[in-house]
C-alpha cells in the first residue's frame, strides 16, 4: 500500500533539506512492501476460504479498528490524496473497518478503511500496491480525480450488497474518473472472492478466484496469470483493456498467442526490487511451494546507497500469480503466522540471519485474514481476524464484523494521542491506559529490538495465547451459527467481540510488564521466559476465558484494568465507561490543500531517519512506503540551495 501524510510532511520538514531537485528525479520507485495471501477452500483443513494483507507502514504506526455506522442518501466519499469524490444516492451500510488517526490526515476520520466486512457479509482489503510499466503510463497515465487506496475500502463496503456489486461499482468509478494509484485488492462474500486490479489510469481487470489455488504477491504487478476475458462471469473488465494497448503497440501476448494482461501492462522483471522478489521467495517456501536457489532466483546484494535490506532475490523468469501448494489442510494457526514469516527457513534469505527484507517486517502497521465460511447466511460467514501491530510479534482477534455495532473500549478509538508512536523508550514509558493497539506496538519494539533475549519466549508465548483464541472461538461459532435471528447474533457479535479483545489484553499487558521488568533487571544471561507459560506443555498456565464469557448469561461488560501486580494474573478492575468519540466531520466536497502536492508525478523514497535519541526506531522510518514521497520545491532559489522540501510519508 502507499500512503501520503501530508500533515506530518509538516512536522518533519527539516530532514529534506539535504535534497535539490536532481535528487528528487532519481529516487528508486520499488519501496512498496504489503503482502497480501489467498488461500481456495479446497486446500484448508476446514473448507474455508481465506484470504488477507499486511500493511506495512514504518516501525511505530497507529491503527484503529472501529465501525462505520450507516449514513442516508447524499453522504460523501472523499480522499485526502487525491481530487476523488463519489456522492452516495442511497442509505449506506455499516462496515467494521482499519483506520488512520486524524492526526495524520488534516483531522479526517476517514483515512485508509484498509480491511473490513459490511453488514451484507462483502469483505474487502485494499489495498496491495502494484505499479505500471512505462508504455501502459504513456498511452493511460493515473489521474488526479482518481479513486485510490485513501477510500477503496470506504467506497466498496459502504455501497456493496454484494462482491460482484463492489467489483462493477470500482470499475464504473475508475471508468468515470480514473485510478489515482495502481492496486489490487479482494472483495469477497459468503460465495464469491475477487482480486480485482487498477491496470493503469482507465484499465482494469477482476478475476474471480477459484477453489483449488492459493496465491501470493508482495507488490509485484506482472505475476503471470491467464484468464478469459469473454468469461463475464469469471472475469469483468474495462471495455479497452486489450484494444487500447494494442492500439498504442505495446500489448504483450503468450506463446500460444493469448493476451497477457500482466506483462502488457506490469513493470518488467528487472524493475521490480528485489526485497519484493525476496518476500516472493519466502512466502512460496512458507506456503509449500518453494522455488529453488540457482534454477528459480539467484540471491542479489542490494548495493543502493541506502539499501531497504543488505540481501535480496532476482528471478530467473516470471512466476506465477495463482499456483498449487504441495500441502494442503492448512489451518486458521498457519495462515495467521503466515504474514509474521521472516524467510527462517530459506537459506541465504532470512530476515534474521541473512539480512533480508520479509513479510514480517518490523514495519507492518496491521495485519488481518478473513476467514470465508462459503454458502452460510452472509451475517456469519466471514470471521475478521485483526493484527493491529507487526505481524510477528501480534494476536489476531476473532471479529464477526458484519455484525458488530460496538467495539471494545480497549481498542483505544481514533481520539487517543499519536504521541506514543514516537516514543523510543518504551521500557520505561508506557502507553495510555487501556490502548490494546499501542500494548501490541510495545510488545513488538522491544522484542524486535531485543530478540536474542526476548524472541524465543515472546514467540511461544503468544502462539499459545493465539491457538487458545482459535479453539475458544470453536465454542462462540457453534453458538453463533445456532442462533437464528439478527439480533440474536449481533448481541452476541458485540458481546463476544468485547470478550476476545478483553482476555488479548489483559495477557498481554501483563506479558509487556514482565518484558519491561525484564529488561530493567538487566540480567540477560537467562532468556526471558513468560511467567504464565508451561514450558512443557507450550500452552498457558491460566487459560483465558474468552468463550465462558462469550457465552455467559448475564452481559460482560469489559473491566478497565490498571497494571497487573501478577502478570499472567490480572487484577479484575473497576468498569470502564466508552470513551465518547467526537461526532465525525461532513466529508468535504474538496479536500484540504496538501502541502506539496503540485502535480500527479510520484516518487518513491527508500531513506531511514537517524535515531538521535538512542533506543528505538522512531516513525520517521516510514519513508519505506507505498505512497510516494513528493517534494514540493518554494522557489530556484531554495532549489539551488537544498530547497524546503516536505515530503509525502509513505504507506505501503
Amino acid at each position: 500500500m502507499r500512503k501520503t501524510h501530508p500533515v506530518n510532511a509538516l512536522k518533519k520538514l527539516g530532514i529534506g533539506l539535504a535534497f535539490g531537485a536532481a535528487t528528487i528525479m532519481s529516487m528508486p520507485t520499488s519501496a512498496l512492501a504489503c503482502t497480501q495471501i489467498y488461500m481456495g477452500k479446497n486446500l484448508t483443513a476446514d473448507g474455508n476460504t481465506y484470504y488477507g494483507r499486511t500493511e506495512d507502514v514504518g516501525t511505530r504506526y497507529l491503527k484503529h479498528y472501529g465501525i462505520e455506522p450507516s449514513h442516508g442518501p447524499g453522504h460523501i466519499y472523499g480522499s485526502d490524496e487525491s481530487d476523488f469524490a463519489y456522492t452516495s444516492t442511497k442509505t449506506t451500510y455499516r462496515y467494521s473497518y482499519v483506520r488512520d488517526h486524524p492526526s495524520q490526515w488534516h483531522g479526517r476520520w476517514d483515512a485508509y478503511s484498509e480491511a473490513g466486512i459490511n453488514e451484507k457479509g462483502v469483505s474487502c482489503s485494499a489495498t496491495l500496491s502494484t505499479s505500471m510499466n512505462d508504455e501502459a503510463k504513456a498511452a493511460d497515465p493515473l489521474t488526479k480525480t482518481g479513486i485510490s487506496e485513501y477510500v477503496y475500502a470506504g467506497v466498496i463496503l459502504g455501497e456493496s450488497g454484494t462482491a460482484r456489486e463492489g467489483v462493477e461499482l470500482i470499475g464504473r468509478l475508475i471508468n468515470e474518473q480514473g485510478a489515482n494509484a495502481n492496486d489490487q485488492l479482494i472483495i469477497a462474500d459468503n460465495n464469491e472472492t475477487w482480486l480485482f486490479a487498477a491496470l493503469s489510469g482507465h484499465q482494469w481487470i477482476a478475476m474471480k478466484l477459484t477453489d483449488d489455488i492459493a496465491s501470493l504477491n508482495p507488490n509485484i504487478s506482472n505475476l503471470n496469470f491467464k484468464v478469459n476475458l469473454d468469461d463475464t462471469v469469471n472475469c469483468i473488465h474495462s471495455e479497452g483493456i486489450k484494444s487500447l494497448p494494442e492500439e498504442k503497440g505495446f500489448a504483450k501476448y503468450f506463446d500460444d498467442g493469448q493476451f497477457d494482461v500482466a506483462q502488457t501492462y506490469g513493470s518488467p522483471i528487472d524493475k521490480t526490487s528485489v526485497h519484493a522478489w525476496s518476500r516472493y521467495v519466502q512466502g512460496r517456501d512458507y506456503l509449500g511451494a518453494p522455488l529453488t536457489e540457482g534454477t528459480d532466483y539467484e540471491i542479489v546484494q542490494d548495493t543502493s546507497e541506502k539499501p531497504r535490506a543488505k540481501v535480496g532475490a532476482m528471478v530467473n523468469e516470471m512466476q506465477p500469480l495463482f499456483f498449487q501448494p504441495e500441502k494442503s489442510g492448512w489451518n486458521t494457526f498457519e495462515l495467521i503466522r503466515a504474514f509474521g514469516n521472516r524467510g527462517e527457513n530459506v537459506p541465504g534469505l532470512s530476515a534474521n540471519t541473512d539480512g533480508a527484507y520479509c513479510i514480517g517486517t518490523e514495519r507492518n502497521g496491521e495485519a488481518h485474514l478473513f476467514q470465508i465460511r462459503n454458502g452460510l447466511n452472509p451475517e456469519i460467514a466471514t470471521i475478521q481476524w485483526e493484527m493491529l501491530s507487526r505481524a510477528e510479534f501480534s494476536i489476531a482477534i476473532p471479529l464477526y464484523s458484519a455484525l458488530m455495532t460496538e467495539v471494545s473500549p480497549y481498542f483505544s478509538d481514533q481520539t487517543v494521542s499519536f504521541d506514543h508512536c514516537d516514543e523510543t523508550d518504551v521500557v520505561n514509558n508506557e502507553e495510555p491506559e487501556n490502548s490494546i493497539n499501542y500494548v501490541f506496538m510495545d510488545i513488538s519494539s522491544l522484542a524486535f529490538e531485543n530478540r536474542a533475549t526476548l524472541g524465543a519466549g515472546v514467540h511461544a508465548y503468544l502462539d499459545a495465547l493465539q491457538n487458545e483464541l482459535i479453539e475458544q472461538n470453536k465454542e462462540v461459532d457453534a453458538a453463533m451459527l445456532a442462533e437464528t435471528t439478527t439480533e440474536g447474533r449481533t448481541a452476541l457479535a458485540n458481546k463476544a467481540g468485547k470478550a476476545a479483545t478483553e482476555n488479548t489484553y489483559k495477557k498481554c499487558k501483563a506479558l509487556l510488564q514482565e518484558m519491561r521488568a525484564y529488561q530493567k533487571a538487566g540480567n540477560f544471561e537467562q532468556p526471558f521466559t513468560p511467567s504464565d507459560l508451561n514450558t512443557e506443555t507450550k500452552g498457558l498456565k491460566a487459560s483465558i476465558t474468552y468463550a465462558q464469557d462469550a457465552l455467559a448469561t448475564d452481559p460482560v461488560t469489559p473491566d478497565q484494568p490498571g497494571t497487573p501486580e501478577q502478570p499472567g494474573k490480572p487484577e479484575q478492575p473497576g468498569t470502564p465507561e466508552q470513551p465518547e468519540q467526537p461526532a465525525k466531520p461532513e466529508q468535504p466536497t474538496t479536500k484540504p490543500e496538501k502541502p506539496g502536492k503540485s502535480d500527479n508525478t510520484t516518487t518513491t523514497v527508500t531513506a531511514n531517519k537517524t535515531n538521535t535519541k538512542g533506543g528505538l526506531p522512531t516513525t520517521g522510518d516510514r519513508f519505506d512506503g507505498r505512497m510516494v514521497a513528493v517534494f514540493a520545491i518554494a522557489g530556484v532559489a531554495v532549489i539551488s540551495a537544498g530547497g524546503y522540501i516536505l515530503y509525502r510519508r509513505n504507506k505501503e
